[in-house]
């Protein structure tokens, strides 16, 4: 029996063109540093438009192109709107339509027997889908905590820059973002911000034209790049020789702040030993680059101030990558540009957000009451769901309850994170809006609410604001919250805590800590008292205020080469000579908005971007299709035949869904299960293959 047919456009009530129109506060639940603040406008009942909120300063009233649309995500004929069970294959996407009690029964059933067999036998699989505190990780943790199931390590995206923030800094601290437009030397490192953060790119934009400089540091010649005044394009997982090479120059050229090293950062003196063994020209040799560029970056950086640094994590997720975040987070240490506002660094500033946000009233890991169940990391969920009990690793994964993630398509190594959800024995719930290539592969499909149907509390990592979304219209067809789906199988489960009774107001009053509720209803946000200049005199938030070089535990950073380089593996690199790199493509948010067409038309289809030489030497043309493949598997994608790819690396533009892909398959077919040095994070970009005409 094929898939409930969704309910087409024309079933959703329309806008009456005479009635009055409301705005409603709402906030962009998306995985990006720029927490928009949206105005919903609401005509009869229905979300006739969403715009940026214009008297929000962080969002500068404009949204990009994927959220300016989300009305049409909202409204998409493909919607999920009812509770379905599989009735076919596994992956098939035969899918047979439910009533909510049958749904909840089936769910509840299978979920307490396995948990009496072993509650760690149940893994939630979860990420940032959704980045609001309510809908993301405050009913479902309670509930998963309550059962005492597996623990989830949420790490595909920022763990190993995170770590390497909070060892060197002493929590994911920078600079605000609203003061880069006063900078006169701009570096974006590991960024492509036309893409990932526009808001960031229009102050860089401001200060561009107050005459800053402004200089790009990506393998890939990105659009950002395009509008830099130089760009560096250095071999993926490099960056750590960079940086050493930089501060290496900084010595040369007595461009330090010698008071502000003797006051402000530990360890400074076993840094310099290593550093002065990376030349201009050893850096340069490991990067790919000239000599030259690297030491034009480094008297930049020494003489012009105030400078900053826009690091993103593009750059951790590589082998790596969290040394390569510490050495790159100490150059404004040493040059003491902490002391401008306009100056220092700024990769994640959710540590920031951390002194309001009340995550264990949220979460309430008390109901684990005492028990310490294992923890899964998600980046590994592949070769996990395929393994079997052991004394090391535990039981068996028998159920996973999937809701803000589509594993099938965002986790490494796909083709062993599909055979692992093909498992006819592993029972599956998938909360979701749409069939995504996970929902196919579950037992049981739940409805969730979009952002414009749920309320919400937000927080960011590339600002100091806290937004409040409220609901702007009714939950279409049966869709519920995430909090509500996780209240009504608590309820069935038999729990009786109290906790399980909070409605979602109560949540978004408990959510935070010193920030004043009505407020924030009031006004659709909150701007956290912050130091314009948080590090001017020091005070980091580490045990001694100072900055961390030869951390616990971890020693002095260094450079680590890729798993799959010429350093580390030469007969690999002999056999794949290609490095493949996998960016996002620029009108997706990871694999959300893929579904939407005119988002699609607009990507056309997957490509890979491959430099003329390297299409030359393999007899690839442009536009034509190639297979790009290694030990792990081969994906069919579209030539590009470009200079925005350096020759010796290719550009996998993701994530596409699989189903949606030329093949049935996208560029995580390619990438590995292989961890990071530091956070336990996933090396997407450390990566070889090999391509061919197809």
């Amino acid at each position: 029996m094929d898939v409930q047919a969704p309910a087409s456009p024309l079933s959703f009530p329309a806008a009456d063109p005479a009635a009055p129109v409301t705005q409603v506060h709402g906030a962009c639940p998306h995985d990006c540093p720029d927490t928009c603040a949206l105005r919903v406008s609401v005509q009869n009942g229905v979300a006739v438009r969403v715009q940026a909120d214009p008297e929000h300063e962080r969002t500068l009233g404009a949204l990009c192109t994927k959220v300016s649309r989300y009305t049409e995500r909202t409204y998409h004929p493909e919607r999920l709107l009812y509770p379905m069970k599989r009735v076919g294959p596994k992956g098939s996407g035969q899918f047979q339509r439910i009533s909510w009690d049958e749904a909840l029964d089936t769910v509840a059933a299978r979920l307490k027997a396995v948990a009496a067999r072993d509650p760690e036998a149940i893994l939630p699989y979860s990420y940032a889908g959704t980045m609001g505190l309510l809908q993301g990780e405050s009913m479902a943790a309670r509930f998963f905590h309550q059962i005492g199931a597996s623990l989830l390590d949420r790490t595909i995206c920022a763990s190993a820059g995170g770590a390497a923030l909070a060892a060197t800094y002493g929590g994911k601290v920078g600079m605000q973002v609203q003061f880069f437009a006063e900078s006169k030397l701009v570096v974006i490192w590991g960024s492509n911000p036309i893409t990932s953060s526009v808001h960031f790119w229009t102050r860089a934009q401001q200060a561009k034209r107050a005459d800053a400089k402004l200089w790009c540091i990506d393998p890939r010649r990105t659009d950002s790049a395009d509008k830099c005044h130089r760009h560096l394009a250095l071999r993926p997982g490099t960056d750590g020789a960079l940086a050493l090479a930089l501060i290496s120059e900084l010595i040369r050229l007595d461009a330090l702040d010698h008071d502000y090293i003797a006051r402000h950062v530990s360890g400074f003196e076993k840094l310099k030993a290593r550093a002065l063994e990376w030349t201009p020209e050893r850096a340069a040799e490991a990067c790919g680059v000239d000599a030259a560029l690297i030491r034009e970056l480094a008297q930049d950086y020494a003489t012009i101030q105030p400078a900053a640094i826009r690091l993103n994590y593009g750059m951790q997720r590589v082998r790596g990558g969290g040394n390569a975040v510490r050495l790159i987070a100490l150059l404004p240490c040493l040059t003491g540009a902490w002391r401008h506002r306009a100056g220092g660094l700024l990769l994640s500033a959710s540590g920031w957000a951390g002194r309001v946000r009340n995550d264990a009233a949220l979460q309430r890991p008390d109901l684990l009451a005492g028990r310490r169940p294992r923890t899964i990391n998600m980046s590994t969920i592949g070769q996990d769901l395929l393994r079997e009990p052991s004394a090391g690793f535990g039981p068996r994964i028998e159920a996973v309850v999937v809701y803000n993630s589509n594993p099938l398509a965002v986790a490494p190594q796909s083709a062993q994170v599909a055979a692992g959800f093909q498992r006819e024995d592993l029972f599956t719930v998938v909360l979701e809006q749409f069939m995504t290539d996970t929902a196919d592969h579950a037992d049981i499909v739940l409805p969730a609410t979009t952002q414009l149907e749920h309320l919400d509390v937000h927080t960011s990592y590339g600002h100091t604001d806290v937004l409040i979304n409220e609901p702007a219209i009714a939950p279409l067809g049966e869709a519920k919250p995430n909090t509500q789906i996780f209240r009504l199988l608590a309820a069935r489960m038999g729990f009786t805590d109290p906790c399980f009774q909070d409605d979602d107001e109560a949540l978004a009053r408990a959510a935070l800590k010193g920030v004043d509720f009505e407020e924030l209803r009031g006004r659709g946000w909150v701007t956290l008292p912050i130091p314009d200049a948080p590090f001017a005199e020091g005070g980091f938030p580490t045990p001694d205020g100072k900055v961390s070089i030869d951390a616990p535990g971890l020693g002095v950073p260094d450079f680590v080469p890729n798993y799959e380089s010429a350093e580390a593996a030469p007969e690999l690199s002999r056999r794949y000579p290609l490095a493949m790199i996998s960016p996002p493509a620029r009108h997706f948010l990871n694999s959300t908005f893929v579904n939407v067409k005119s988002l699609r038309d607009i990507e056309g289809e997957p490509v890979l971007e491959i430099a003329p030489d390297d299409a030359m030497a393999r007899g690839v043309v442009d536009g034509s299709l190639v297979r790009v493949f290694n030990d792990r598997g081969e994906v069919t994608l579209r030539a590009r035949v470009s200079t925005r790819a350096r020759p010796g690396v290719v550009n996998g533009l993701g994530v596409w869904w699989r189903k949606l892909g030329l093949d049935g398959r996208n560029v995580n077919e390619l990438t590995h299960q292989r961890l990071t040095d530091m956070g336990g994070g996933p090396s997407f970009y450390d990566c070889l293959v090999e391509v061919r005409p197809a």
